[in-house]
């Protein structure tokens, strides 16, 4: 029995609509724990060297960690990986919010996305299945209203879903991901990528949570982290400003 992960990824390639499910070997997931090591993986391993990072030829990675899902502080980044249209070459970009815990949730630990669509879509991932969905009437849209239009398109008011807006669609080479309307993938120009893929929007709804193998003891060690954690100095401005406060020391 796998514990934490279910050792799938979606593969979509959209020029010629083939949705397929592929299993990933235990020891992929042993070497490259996280998402941002899974999806470097599999972008060093299947991408050709020199090409254009907006040709169908390039791929664009959504990935999340074994352990996604868990009772744990911080697994639920999202994390994006391709080859960047800003630096022209590996590319990665985090989000944080619900995405990544409803990706897991849908039964995949990754989404591969290749080639173009001849016109605006947007993937649907739920439970294990998927589908490519007309975007026409959505393209042009801002991230706001997209994911409005999409939850009510779908009748999922409790869907997730990861976007672009304007200037995604016009290959804006710092153009962002958005997850949500307020977490955003914002390194790379990943949203450029995803543009140029005629891609608008990937929702992911699911009730497949993996399992734990000791859910009761990991529960007990959070409630512990988290008491220990509020001692600690830095908490109650990390817990106000966010991320922001380590721009400066990160870059």
């Amino acid at each position: 029995m796998r514990y934490g992960y279910h050792g799938r990824i979606l593969r979509v390639n959209l020029s010629t609509r083939e949705i397929k499910v592929e299993e990933v070997p235990e020891e992929i997931f042993r070497m490259y724990l996280g998402g941002r090591g899974l999806g470097a993986y599999i972008l060093f391993k299947e991408l050709k060297p020199k090409i254009d990072p907006l040709l169908p030829e390039n791929k664009l990675i959504f990935a999340v960690s074994i352990i996604t899902g868990a009772p744990i502080p911080g697994v639920n980044r999202i994390s994006v990986v391709s080859k960047s249209p800003l630096t022209n070459t590996y590319g990665e970009a985090e989000a944080g919010g619900f995405f990544a815990p409803e990706l897991k949730f849908s039964g995949f630990e990754a989404i591969v996305i290749e080639g173009k669509a001849e016109e605006p879509v947007y993937l649907w991932v739920k439970d294990g299945n998927a589908e490519l969905r007309n975007a026409n009437h959505i393209w042009g849209k801002t991230v706001k209203e997209t994911i409005e239009n999409i939850k009510s398109e779908l009748k999922e008011p409790r869907a997730r879903v990861a976007c672009i807006g304007p200037a995604g669609e016009k290959i804006v080479k710092f153009a962002n991901i958005m997850f949500d309307n307020r977490y955003a993938a914002g390194r790379s120009g990943l949203g450029a990528v995803m543009g140029s893929k005629n891609l608008k929007a990937i929702a992911v709804k699911g009730s497949l949570k993996p399992n734990f193998y000791d859910i009761r003891k990991l529960t007990e060690i959070m409630k512990w982290f988290n008491e220990t954690w509020k001692t600690y100095p830095g908490s109650v401005s990390r817990h106000k400003y966010g991320t922001s406060e380590v721009v400066l020391p990160l870059n």
